[in-house]
């Protein structure tokens, strides 16, 4: 047979097989526990799980998907008592047109209101995203106990929708930062995908628990008035476990200072995953004293007096940053473009300082100025190992707090 004749039953080949249609298991020889298993794990898994996320990811779904079913419950019963308190049972609606649109529109008012908080967001997206879910179970609170005081249906509902504003925005833009502290190869669209398959799953399911719950135990106010805590508990319960797995990779204040007290403690950078279950999510802002009790984002005429500027920036050339030390902590100011690798210098000659203070509490002479040198020596190898840990080490998010520029 010739080189052309070999093509030729190639070609024909490959035709009778389009022809047959996708490619069909015949004999499939797996279990059926675990065929089904698997077939869970490509359709609600991103490809390649578990090595192609970050340490964490499954205690993170798991109670994402225990929020989700908890969430979509909650809101079968709010809606439920809406309808009861608007008169839908047995007389007609007492809340009429205008007072349904006012409703909806505290909700948007509520939208446009936090989304100028976007920059906080980034800087602190767990405790967001704790406080989203705490903004929306205040909001359907406020609307499963509106058949208790009918007289005041719009002004409960109105509330209600305006807080389910504010968590709708709080949520959806912390969705990205959450997802992105995940991706290990490059797979934030896949990712994200798996992740709102799985949310849409046991939102179904939720709704399901609510309609049975609705039907039976919820029937009346007393049922609502035991079954809402306790689907709030869970729901508040599950998005902190999920925000406590997430090992965010990004520099704010308070993982800066972690990083800082660990390395200048014990000489050892911590990765995201070691600091995960150590953040503070419900006060991000409290001082850590073995990295010096450094604050960020006040303003620099706050901090500094006009006739010092001078000597601050002289006494650290070049840099980004100025420290002005005081009785409970030091304040950082940054300049207007000071990455998070500016902040970390800032932060490390901060600690070492700190380190050296008298019993008194105040800076010897030349303090400052040999915790500049010590921070210059070690920086180099103390940035590599950040950055091979995983830290994005370009930016820090301080979230919205006042630099300067000269």
């Amino acid at each position: 047979m010739n080189l052309l004749e070999k093509l030729k039953l190639q070609k024909r080949s490959s035709a009778e097989k389009e022809d047959e249609g996708p490619v069909k298991l015949v004999d499939d020889s797996r279990p059926l526990y675990r065929r089904v298993v698997e077939s869970f794990l490509n359709k609600f898994f991103p490809s390649g799980y578990p090595y192609s996320v970050n340490e964490g990811y499954l205690r993170y779904t798991q109670f994402r998907a225990l929020q989700h079913l908890t969430s979509a419950a909650l809101s079968v019963l709010s809606t439920q008592s809406l309808l009861f308190a608007a008169g839908l049972r047995p007389t007609p609606a007492q809340a009429t047109a205008v007072s349904w649109i006012l409703k909806d529109g505290m909700q948007h008012l509520g939208t446009i209101i936090c989304s100028n908080l976007g920059s906080r967001m980034d800087s602190e997206p767990k405790t967001w995203r704790i406080l989203a879910d705490a903004m929306y179970d205040f909001g359907t609170g406020l609307e499963v106990l509106s058949p208790l005081c009918p007289h005041l249906f719009l002004e409960m509902a109105g509330l209600g929708n305006f807080a389910k504003g504010m968590a709708i925005v709080a949520a959806r833009a912390t969705r990205l930062p959450i997802y992105s502290a995940f991706a290990k190869e490059g797979n934030l669209s896949d990712l994200f995908a798996k992740g709102e398959a799985i949310s849409t799953l046991f939102n179904v399911f939720g709704i399901g628990v609510g309609i049975q719950l609705a039907s039976t135990v919820c029937a009346s106010m007393q049922g609502k008035l035991v079954a809402y805590p306790l689907l709030s508990i869970i729901h508040i319960y599950s998005v902190a476990e999920e925000m406590r797995a997430t090992p965010v990779n990004t520099l704010n204040p308070q993982r800066t200072a972690m990083i800082v007290a660990d390395f200048v403690k014990a000489r050892n950078v911590s990765s995201p995953a070691d600091l995960r279950y150590r953040e503070d999510l419900l006060l991000p802002g409290r001082l850590i004293e073995d990295a010096g009790n450094v604050r960020v984002g006040r303003a620099l005429q706050k901090v500094i007096k006009p006739s010092r500027l001078l000597e601050l920036r002289q006494l650290f050339p070049g840099e980004k940053f100025l420290l002005k030390h005081g009785d409970k902590c030091t304040d950082m100011v940054l300049e207007q473009d000071a990455s998070g690798e500016d902040a970390l210098r800032g932060w490390l000659v901060a600690a070492y300082a700190a380190e050296n203070m008298n019993a008194s509490g105040e800076l010897r002479v030349g303090t400052l100025q040999e915790a500049y040198e010590k921070m210059n020596d070690v920086f180099p190898v103390f940035l590599q190992e950040l950055q091979n840990k995983g830290w994005h080490t370009d930016r820090f998010l301080d979230g919205n707090g006042s630099r300067f520029a000269f």
